[in-house]
């Protein structure tokens, strides 16, 4: 099957060259598809909200890929499939008719078809290994997902290129949560009747505590791959990733140390792993002879953080501990820096990572930190060769690399050695074979003791011009 287009219009009563210089530019140019981005520029990350699929607003997360002033804007997006945008503006009486053309490929029709909440039939092949990978293609965690499949194809075609999984080709199915725990389960038995013998979870706690429960009987091996509180392991569940309480010894002391701050003020989206991180920070703060100021929670999906800034702001704090993801730090981070409170205190955000800072924008996130156990910054071979394959595969515009995309990729490199060493299908053989291991990947060296025990260096980072400066690297 080849693309599809779709279109959508606008009449907008001004001069196209207005509604050109408005695109994206905040409020007033918010109805303009609720585009948003910082500068009207090539290379600009771009949201924008389009009318695909009828009533149906979908968020694209892109970046401008071309300009014809003050007629066209072209832009690529990834989220939530791989595609092309132009827009294109013409005088039409006294104002300008906007037209929206987008491109909808296999990937991307599959997806509109289960967001109206139909199946396209996928049968099994028996010279197929299929790897499931559920990640939050739309929803606030479309952020931080952003690479995700990318680095996952990447994963598959390597094990491809080495001959499969006992024979067999391994084939990538990905799953979209939305970012929602109840879609995440819809999707997850999804992938199981679709005969994954995998799935690899690339999601908010939430979702993957969720599955881990609906899936329990199903005899699936189910792995999370980032960074997470740990907890509900077991013989067929996996948490990798990095844990709250080594981030956290890893940052506070040194940002403490840095900044001269004492007060921590901590505020995060409202599920499981942000209220685990709390307590942890209570211990660890108080430890390093910090104090807690306050302490607040705000839902996924929130836009509008005026109250929690409002309560910072009052509190004092010298530094805030951020447990937002995805959109919901992008919005809490740019309206800490509108409202001021980049003059008073510095943010660690264990959430952090590349496609974030980059929609966050060069001025809200300067001087924030992230400690992570990868950043694309790192100087080794390994991670060189690979952002190298990356932009060679995706192209300049694909989003970047981060420690959640990059553990989707060692995660399925994980499983499809541990299914050749334990030379069978069975997911509870290639478990046991996964329980125990010493690795190398782009990030380092990574052990594995058991299900729910992943020791790895981290490395404290802070924002500057818009990218990554590694500050300090915490061995195992």
């Amino acid at each position: 099957m080849g693309t599809l287009v779709l279109s959508a219009e606008q009449y907008l009563g001004v001069r196209p060259e207005e509604v050109f210089a408005l695109f994206g530019q905040g409020e007033r140019a918010g109805w303009l598809f609720d585009a948003r981005c910082d500068r009207l520029a090539v290379g600009s990350t771009v949201t924008l909200t389009a009318p695909i699929g009828g009533e149906v607003g979908v968020d694209l997360l892109g970046r401008i890929s071309a300009l014809a002033p003050p007629g066209r804007i072209e832009i690529v997006h990834d989220q939530p499939w791989r595609g092309k945008i132009r827009l294109t503006i013409d005088r039409h009486g006294e104002g300008s008719r906007v037209r929206l053309r987008a491109e909808l490929d296999n990937e991307g029709l599959d997806w509109l078809i289960r967001l109206r909440g139909h199946q396209s039939p996928d049968p099994l092949s028996a010279d197929e290994h299929r790897i499931g990978v559920m990640t939050s293609k739309s929803g606030p965690g479309s952020v931080f997902s952003a690479a995700t499949s990318y680095l996952a194809a990447m994963a598959v075609d390597e094990i491809n290129a080495d001959g499969g999984i006992g024979g067999r080709t391994a084939r990538l199915l990905v799953g979209d949560d939305g970012t929602d725990p109840g879609k995440a389960v819809v999707e997850a038995r999804r992938l199981v009747q679709a005969g994954c013998r995998v799935i690899v979870a690339n999601t908010t706690s939430a979702s993957f505590n969720a599955m881990a429960t609906a899936l329990q009987s199903t005899g699936l091996l189910l792995v999370h791959s980032l960074m997470n509180e740990g907890g509900g392991s077991g013989e067929l569940v996996f948490r990798l990733g990095e844990r709250p309480g080594a981030q956290l010894e890893a940052a506070v002391a040194p940002i403490m140390k840095q900044s001269g701050g004492r007060r921590w003020y901590l505020a995060g989206n409202d599920y499981c792993w942000p209220r685990v991180v709390s307590g942890v920070a209570h211990r660890v703060v108080n430890h390093h002879g910090g104090t807690v100021a306050g302490i607040a929670y705000a839902p996924l999906g929130t836009t509008d953080f005026t109250p929690i800034i409002e309560q910072i702001l009052a509190s004092s704090a010298e530094l805030v501990l951020s447990t937002f993801v995805g959109a919901d730090l992008v919005a809490f981070e740019r309206q800490c820096h509108a409202m001021g409170v980049r003059d008073h205190a510095r943010t660690l955000a264990l959430a952090l990572d590349e496609p974030t800072v980059e929609r966050i924008g060069v001025d809200a996130a300067a001087g924030s930190y992230g400690v992570a156990g990868y950043f694309t910054a790192l100087g080794n071979e390994q991670n060189i060769a690979l952002l190298k394959d990356y932009r060679s595969e995706f192209g300049r515009w694909a989003p970047p690399v981060s420690s959640v995309a990059e553990s989707v990729y060692e995660a399925i490199s994980l499983y499809a050695g541990a299914a050749r060493r334990a030379a069978s299908d069975s997911p509870r053989d290639v478990a046991r074979s996964l329980r125990s291991g010493r690795f190398h990947f782009p990030r380092g060296e990574v052990n594995i003791e058991n299900p729910n025990s992943m020791q790895q260096d981290l490395y404290l980072a802070q924002v500057s011009d818009g990218q990554f400066s590694i500050q300090q690297t915490i061995g195992r």
